[in-house]
C-alpha cells in the first residue's frame, strides 16, 4: 500500500511534508510495511478515509493508532493519506480537477506538520481529522482560501431562508476556510479566490448549486473592530458577511492558535508586534473574551 523508500520520499515532497521529517519518515515506512498487524491497521485506516469519496459531509473516523507514544504514533496519519493518495487522485481525475489545485490542496498535510513542529519541537500530524477532507474531495485549495462543500447547519439554513435563498433539500454551501503561511488576507486575494471558485465549482461540480460562502471563526468576532482600523484586512473580511450569531462559549484559545502559534500560551507573555497581535492580547488582558462568529454572504 505504500510506495517503496525512494518513491515514498518523492510523494512526501509532493505533499509539502517538511524536510527535516523526511528521511524519518522513510525509514519509519518500513516499519509500518514490514509488520502484518501494522499493515492491517494501515488497510482498515484507509478503507474508513475512502469510503464515500466525494461525499458532502460524510462521516469519517481514523482510528488512533493503539500504539506506546512516539513517533511512529504522531505520524502513523502521513501513512494513511499516502496510501489513500491513489484513490483521491483518481478521484480527482474523474472530477477533472487540475493538477496545480490537487496539489496545492493535498500539500496541507505539509503545512499541518509544520504547525505541530513549530509547537512541540518535533515530527507529528497536528490533527488528522482536519485533513481527511482534503483527502475526500471536500475541500479544495482555490488562491488565498480553502472552500469546503458542505450543507448549512439549521440556524444558517434558516437565516439563508430567511433571506430569501433557495434551501430546498439538498442545497449546499461553501465553508471558506483561511490557511496561514499564504500572505495577507487582503480583499484582492478574497476577490482572486471567489472568482476561482465560481469557476472551479461550476466546471467541475455542475450537478451541485451552492447557494451561500459560509465562515464560522473567530475572524467573525465583532469585537475585533474596536481594535482594528476599518480599512484592516480583517474588518473588511468580516464586512463581507451577515452575521447569523456569535457562540456565547468562550473561545479565548483561536486566535492565540492561529496569531501566535500555541494555543497554550500565557496571555501575559503574547507579544505585541503587529496590531493584530496586540488587539488579541490586550483583549484577553483586560480580562476579556474572543468568541466564534458564524456568518454568510450569497453566492
Amino acid at each position: 500500500m505504500l510506495p517503496d523508500a525512494d518513491e515514498l520520499a518523492e510523494v512526501l515532497l509532493d505533499l509539502a511534508v517538511p524536510h527535516e521529517d523526511i528521511n524519518a519518515l522513510v525509514r519509519m515506512g518500513r516499519r509500518v510495511t514490514d509488520d502484518p498487524e501494522l499493515l492491517r491497521f494501515l488497510r482498515a485506516s484507509v478503507e474508513e478515509l475512502v469510503r464515500g469519496m466525494g461525499e458532502v459531509g460524510g462521516a469519517v473516523d481514523l482510528p488512533q493508532l493503539d500504539w506506546a507514544s512516539g513517533p511512529l504514533q504522531r505520524c502513523f496519519p502521513v501513512y494513511v493519506f499516502v496510501a489513500a493518495l491513489p484513490y483521491t487522485r483518481a478521484y480527482h481525475r474523474a472530477r477533472g480537477i487540475p493538477a496545480d489545485v490537487s496539489r496545492r490542496t493535498l500539500a496541507d498535510l505539509g503545512r499541518n506538520m509544520t504547525v505541530h513542529r513549530r509547537r512541540y519541537g518535533r515530527a507529528g500530524v497536528q490533527a488528522p481529522w482536519w485533513l481527511t477532507r482534503h483527502f475526500r474531495g471536500e475541500l479544495y485549495q482555490l488562491g488565498r482560501l480553502q472552500f469546503e462543500r458542505t450543507r448549512p447547519g439549521q440556524r444558517t439554513a434558516r437565516a439563508l431562508t430567511a433571506a430569501g435563498l433557495d434551501m430546498g433539500s439538498g442545497a449546499l454551501c461553501l465553508n471558506l476556510h483561511i490557511p496561514d503561511c499564504l500572505g495577507p488576507l487582503s480583499p484582492a486575494a478574497c476577490e482572486r479566490s471567489l472568482a476561482l471558485a465560481a469557476d472551479f465549482f461550476a466546471t467541475h461540480y455542475p450537478e451541485e448549486k451552492f447557494r451561500a460562502a459560509l465562515c464560522h471563526s473567530w475572524l467573525l468576532d465583532g469585537q475585533l473592530k474596536q481594535y482594528l482600523p476599518a480599512d484592516s484586512n480583517i474588518v473588511r473580511f468580516q464586512d463581507r458577511f451577515h452575521i447569523v450569531h456569535e457562540d456565547r462559549e468562550q473561545a479565548d484559545t483561536e486566535p492565540v492558535q492561529f496569531v501566535f502559534g500555541d494555543p497554550e500560551l500565557a496571555v501575559g507573555t503574547l507579544p505585541r508586534r503587529t496590531a493584530v497581535e496586540r488587539a488579541v492580547g490586550d483583549h484577553l488582558r483586560a480580562g476579556g473574551h474572543w468568541y466564534i462568529g458564524h456568518g454568510w454572504f450569497a453566492l
